[in-house]
């Protein structure tokens, strides 16, 4: 357990105690939610093209942002690094994934020396008439003192963060015949 001022124990090192509340569809006192979800197509091949890209970071590396991690496959306990600009670093670590038929993702939650305090997660996702959304969905709060300067239009940066997910992540799980 880790703590950040000395009042609270935190699990496993994260910077928020609501670890897995993604999962839930909750978002905990004193955070700001997000949720922004994209049509990406339809069929039973998009849909694990989607996911595939997605648990393996392709998503994330087409994103054009910087990534480390020594795992080819989200998994919990997978330790993950974003990079921005190559200054901002945003440490993570995969919470949970989910791989049922219908919803496949992954959450990840953030680790000390992130420049926000929470949790995110990617979700692909096949209705019942085979339509495929990705749904990004996150609550955070500030860390770092630039994220709480940046106010409303860090959170502005996330909404376009999530966007840019959908938009990457329709072309890469595209139909390939296009």
């Amino acid at each position: 357990m880790s703590h950040t001022d000395g009042s609270h124990p935190l699990p496993d090192g994260f910077t928020y105690e609501a670890v897995g509340a993604t999962r839930e569809g909750r978002c905990p006192p004193g955070f700001h939610e997000m949720q922004v979800r994209t049509r990406l197509g339809e069929g039973t091949d998009l849909f694990e093209r989607a996911a595939h890209a997605v648990l393996t970071w392709e998503m994330h590396r087409a994103l054009g942002v910087g990534l480390h991690t020594d795992a080819p496959e989200a998994a919990p306990g997978v330790d993950v690094t974003v990079t921005l600009g190559g200054v901002i670093k945003a440490p993570c670590r995969v919470v949970w994934t989910v791989d049922e038929p219908r919803r496949k993702g992954l959450a990840y939650g953030t680790l000390p020396g992130h420049p926000e305090s929470g949790e995110e997660s990617f979700v692909v996702a096949r209705t019942g008439d085979g339509t495929v959304w990705l749904t990004v969905t996150a609550y955070s709060r500030p860390a770092k003192w630039y994220a709480k300067a940046g106010g409303a239009a860090t959170r502005g940066l996330q909404q376009a963060y999530a966007r840019r997910c959908g938009v990457v992540l329709r072309r890469l799980a595209g139909d390939p015949k296009e």
